[in-house]
C-alpha cells in the first residue's frame, strides 16, 4: 500500500463530482496542492452526473451537455492547476489527531485540512423480489438513466416508485424506451415541482397509480411481473412488467466517517448555516453529502468553491 503520510499535505479532498472538482480547482489555484480521492467502488469518479445524460440547466452550455462530458471538463480543469487525482475509495479517516490521516484503498495520506464531497447514493426499498440475490440488477434498478436504454427494458411496461422530481424525471426518461411507464405513488398527489408534475401527468406514455405501492416483484431469470397493492382498498393486482426503478431519495455517503462528525437526522453532515464548516476545525463538507434541499450540480459546485475558500482561510490562520 502506497503511503504518502511522510509528506503532510495542506489539503485532501474526499470525493469528486461538481463539489469535489470545484473545491480542487480553487484549492489548486491557491497553491494548496490538493490530493483528491475520486472514488471507485463506492460510486463512479465524477459522482451522480456520470449517470446523467443531458444536463440542460448548468450555465454556460446553452445547447446542453452530457453529465460525463461536463465532469471530464471539471476534472481536466482541476488537474490543469496541479490537483493529484486518485481513483480509489477512502476507507476510513482519523480526525482524532492532527494532522488528519486518510486511508484509501491503496493510498494513505495526511493533511492539515480535509474537504468531504462524497455525495449521496440512491435509496432502495425492501420489497420482496428486489433484494440482492433476487432481481436486483436483473430488471430492478435505482437509476433509469444508467440502465433504461439496455435491451432488457426496451418496449416493455416499466414501473417507477416515487412521487418527487427524481421519480418524474426517471419516468419521463424511460418513455424513450418503454411501451408504457407506470409511476407508483403511495399518495394522491405528486410531491414534484409543478412543472415536473405537469410534464409527467400530460405525457401519453405515463400513467400514475395513485395510493399504491409495489408489494412484490416476480419473474424467472429477470423481472416479469410486479404486484401492486392499492392502499385504500387493500386490493392486489399482478401486472406484467419488464422492469422496476426506485426513485425514492438518497442516502449520504458518510459511513467511512464512523461517527466522527455530527450528522442530521437524515444522515447528512451538519455544517454551520451559510458555510461548509463542520463542528471540527479544519474539516469541511460540500455538495450533496451536506445538502438535502437543493441537490443540484450548480449548488454542489458552489459549495465546493466555498469549502476551498474556507479551507484556505483556515490554513492561513495556521500559517500554512
Amino acid at each position: 500500500m502506497q503511503d504518502t503520510q511522510r509528506h503532510t499535505r495542506k489539503i485532501v479532498i474526499i470525493g469528486s463530482g461538481p463539489a469535489g472538482y470545484t473545491a480542487a480547482i480553487y484549492a489548486a489555484r491557491a497553491r494548496l496542492e490538493p490530493l483528491l480521492y475520486e472514488g471507485f467502488y463506492s460510486g463512479p469518479a465524477g459522482g451522480q452526473l456520470m449517470t446523467t445524460t443531458d444536463v440542460e440547466n448548468y450555465p454556460g452550455f446553452p445547447e446542453g451537455i452530457t453529465g460525463p462530458e461536463i465532469m471530464e471538463l471539471f476534472k481536466k480543469q482541476a488537474e490543469r492547476f496541479g490537483t493529484v487525482c486518485l481513483t480509489e475509495d477512502v476507507q476510513n479517516v482519523d480526525f482524532s489527531k492532527r494532522p488528519f490521516t486518510i486511508q484509501g484503498s491503496s493510498t494513505a495520506s495526511s493533511a492539515h485540512a480535509v474537504i468531504i464531497c462524497t455525495g449521496a447514493a440512491a435509496k432502495r426499498l425492501d420489497i420482496p423480489g428486489t433484494r440482492d440475490g433476487e432481481f436486483w440488477q436483473k430488471g430492478v434498478s435505482a437509476c433509469a438513466v444508467c440502465d433504461g436504454a439496455i435491451p432488457l427494458f426496451r418496449n416493455k411496461d416499466l414501473y417507477v416508485i416515487g412521487g418527487g422530481d427524481a421519480a418524474c424525471e426517471e419516468a419521463l426518461f424511460l418513455t424513450h424506451y418503454a411501451s408504457k411507464v407506470y409511476l407508483v405513488h403511495r399518495r394522491d398527489e405528486l410531491r414534484a415541482s409543478k412543472i415536473m408534475a405537469e410534464r409527467t401527468l400530460k405525457h401519453p406514455k405515463i400513467e400514475v397509480l395513485w395510493d399504491s405501492v409495489v408489494d412484490s416483484v416476480s419473474g424467472d431469470s429477470v423481472v416479469k411481473a410486479v404486484t401492486i397493492l392499492h392502499l385504500k382498498s387493500a386490493a392486489k393486482q399482478t401486472r406484467p412488467a419488464g422492469g422496476l426503478f426506485f426513485a425514492v431519495g438518497h442516502v449520504p455517503n458518510t459511513a467511512f466517517l464512523q461517527g466522527q462528525l455530527p450528522l442530521t437526522e437524515t444522515g447528512y453532515i451538519q455544517v454551520k448555516p451559510g458555510t461548509t464548516t463542520t463542528s471540527l476545525e479544519g474539516v469541511f463538507a460540500a455538495g450533496d453529502v451536506q445538502d438535502h434541499v437543493y441537490r443540484q450540480a450548480i449548488t454542489a459546485a458552489g459549495t465546493g468553491c466555498m469549502a476551498a475558500l474556507e479551507a484556505e482561510r483556515y490554513l492561513s490562520s495556521l500559517g500554512d
